[in-house]
């Protein structure tokens, strides 16, 4: 082979060896980095066990009881029995001990309750009672003795019930009667129920007028019991103004929400299935709270059950039996 061939030949066998080298996958690739948008090799299945999917968070440490436990679930209703202690002429709660009141309770809800519905049972207490004589404090009311209430407070705790205390304070003021009981208020299933109807003005008399509160007294009353909720942690309490006349509650429009509180507006008027129906209709403000409806066993005409109760718009989410 002349020189130049020779040449040639080498410098033809390099390049052979050099593009070998460029072609080769086995060669350099550990050290090459991956071009953008171009898949890297699928790695091995691992038997390594994966953690769990998280769960729901739990509620922060300190979270108020009354944010997470409505006392008045979505769905949920209150059928009640109302009367004070020791008498059954205010109602048919007093007309028997509070367990047996409770059996019969138990038997009265059980027609409203519908699946997904549940129907939780609840004692409606009178503890400051109107009366047609001033007595010694000349506010026509008395407060029944601590005795009698505690009573209904601790059997209202063992059979599970809720204990709402209802006032009808005469010409004193709620919000200084409510301050009366709140070493019961403090128990987290005891709330609270006011009746403007019994709250009559100076030179009136209970029974003779039918009264009525302004809505400041009744947001005074809200802001201190939101605040009894908030300030010791209680689960949510119901606040319930009894009405049956616009009048009863004047302004009401300026009624407020409050942190802790479920705003009930129970309708108390009695007669016939029409006559309960107008009067429901006129009174019911659903904007400012959920809907109450009374039922009465001897004033009540065709008195209405619990299926007529279900059919009642805006729905009725607490009833009571007087």
């Amino acid at each position: 082979m002349t020189g130049p061939h020779r040449i040639a030949a080498v410098l033809i066998l390099g390049l052979a060896l050099l593009l070998a080298a460029f072609t080769d996958p086995g060669h350099g690739s550990r050290d090459r980095a991956p071009r953008a948008g171009v898949p890297t090799a699928t790695p091995k299945a691992t038997t390594r066990p994966q953690p769990p999917a998280p769960s729901a968070p739990a509620l922060p440490t300190g979270t108020p009881r009354w944010r997470s436990e409505p006392v008045l679930p979505d769905r949920g209703m209150l059928v009640a029995y109302y009367g004070t202690p020791g008498t059954g002429s205010l109602g048919v709660l007093g007309e028997t001990s509070p367990a047996k009141a409770f059996r019969r309770l138990q038997r009265a809800a059980a027609p409203f309750e519908r699946p997904g519905r549940p129907v939780r049972p609840v004692f409606e207490l009178i503890v400051s009672v109107a009366d047609g004589h001033p007595g010694k404090d000349r506010d026509f009311s008395h407060d029944v003795g601590r005795a009698a209430v505690q009573e209904y407070v601790d059997a209202a705790r063992d059979l599970g019930a809720l204990l709402v205390l209802d006032l009808q304070t005469g010409r004193t003021d709620f919000l200084e009667v409510a301050r009366r009981w709140e070493w019961a208020l403090l128990e987290p299933h005891v709330s609270l129920a006011i009746d403007p109807e019994w709250r009559v003005r100076r030179g009136q008399r209970p029974a003779r007028v039918i009264g009525s509160v302004g809505a400041g007294e009744v947001n005074r009353t809200s802001a201190w019991l939101s605040r009894l909720v908030v300030e010791h942690d209680l689960p949510e309490k119901l606040l319930v103004v009894h009405q049956f006349r616009t009048s009863m509650v004047r302004h009401i429009g300026r009624v407020k929400a409050r942190d802790g509180l479920q705003l009930v507006q129970h309708v108390d008027g009695f007669g016939n299935r029409a006559q309960k129906l107008a009067t429901y209709r006129a009174v019911a403000r659903p904007d400012l709270f959920a809907m109450g409806f009374k039922l009465f066993y001897d004033e009540d005409f065709n008195r209405m059950g619990a299926k007529a109760v279900h059919k009642i718009r805006p729905r009725v989410r607490f009833v009571s039996y007087q």
